[in-house]
């Protein structure tokens, strides 16, 4: 997380905006992947799942994203799904438009479509690409959106990889070398993200990292990071993984974004992972990364994150006095809505 954007995210909140904007495009993905929390029975809270949303298409889709923009004037917009890309007809509209108003936008794919490469000179816009470890990993996880399938969609593109590391990784030496090494030379990345597989309370799953397996992780990527510096995990991020915030309240990512699910109405909470998130286990890239810089030191005892407090209070009032939607940390006392539909799943073999 850049300094600028920081100070520009305080901006906002103190003028009782949310920051960050994270929205499900869509319901439909062709992928089945295990521990996947999109699809998980709790994502919603329990009374629905995102196949049970009625989700939108067309010109109801661009307007509905739109107008959750004008809501909120948000300094970054995070597309998500689902698999996004499945709307690529929809987001060849959605994506110039928000690039034009200067808001920061990010596509989060599993790289199984091809990424439009007029998108690629659009100002304050990336895609992340999710590959979840080597092929002997990914390809059996994510499949139908394989290592062979992916590098062809991306020739002549340029992205950010995210990774997401599981247990089964860190069973073979060099492992994390052996990923790092592989996307770093690859000419379409321009930087590799880092998370942790992030359980819901009570989950007992073979992707679950260990308290071991953390600190291991916590210790190679600083590293790595010396040798590979496309990877962006410095010291200072990998303890903010390590130790991650203790729950929804004290995490800076989520209290500084709102997400919606596909239907536009619907909200993820108190997360973008939605259910009931296992803090203690957290290992989200932008939590670990916010979390980073809300506990820098400013002056003596005094870190970002009071000051973000402060700008939390300043922007409640600004919020009331401007009628505009309430700020994400205090919407989420409100009741979500729900929605109806019926299919989610979609094949593409």
């Amino acid at each position: 997380m850049r300094t600028r954007n920081v100070f520009q995210s305080w901006g906002k909140v103190l003028l009782g905006h949310t920051p960050l904007l994270s929205i499900e495009v869509t319901r439909e993905c062709p992928l089945h992947c295990p521990g996947c929390y999109a699809y998980g029975s709790n994502h919603l809270g329990g009374e629905l799942t995102l196949r049970e949303l009625s989700d939108k298409r067309g010109d109801d889709l661009v307007r509905g994203v739109l107008d959750l923009v004008d809501q909120h004037k948000p300094l970054q917009v995070t597309l998500v799904g689902g698999e996004p890309m499945v709307r690529h007809r929809e987001l060849s509209r959605i994506v110039p438009e928000l690039c034009g108003r200067g808001i920061f936008t990010m596509v989060v794919t599993s790289g199984i479509i091809p990424i439009p490469k007029e998108w690629m000179d659009l100002p304050n816009f990336i895609v992340a690409v999710s590959i979840d470890g080597l092929p002997e990993h990914h390809d059996v996880r994510r499949h139908p959106a394989t290592y062979e399938r992916i590098l062809g969609n991306l020739a002549g593109r340029l992205v950010n990889i995210h990774w997401t590391i599981t247990a089964p990784m860190l069973q073979r030496p060099n492992y994390l070398e052996e990923y790092v090494r592989f996307w770093s030379e690859r000419e379409e990345v321009r930087s590799i993200w880092v998370s942790l597989y992030s359980p819901q309370r009570g989950e007992e799953s073979a992707e679950r990292l260990s308290a071991e397996q953390r600190e291991q992780v916590a210790r190679e990527l600083p590293r790595l990071r010396k040798l590979y510096p496309k990877l962006l995990v410095g010291e200072g991020y990998a303890q903010a993984l390590l130790h991650p915030p203790a729950s929804p309240k004290d995490c800076t990512f989520s209290r500084l974004s709102k997400n919606y699910s596909a239907d536009l109405r619907t909200h993820v909470d108190p997360c973008v992972f939605g259910g009931d998130p296992d803090c203690s286990q957290c290992g989200c890239s932008a939590s670990a990364a916010a979390h980073w810089v809300s506990e820098i030191k400013l002056l003596g005892p005094l870190k970002a994150k009071h000051l973000l407090r402060g700008s939390m209070r300043i922007g409640n009032a600004m919020a009331r006095l401007q009628h505009v939607a309430l700020p994400a940390w205090r919407e989420r006392e409100q009741p979500a809505a729900s929605g109806e539909a019926d299919l989610v799943q979609i094949s593409m073999d």
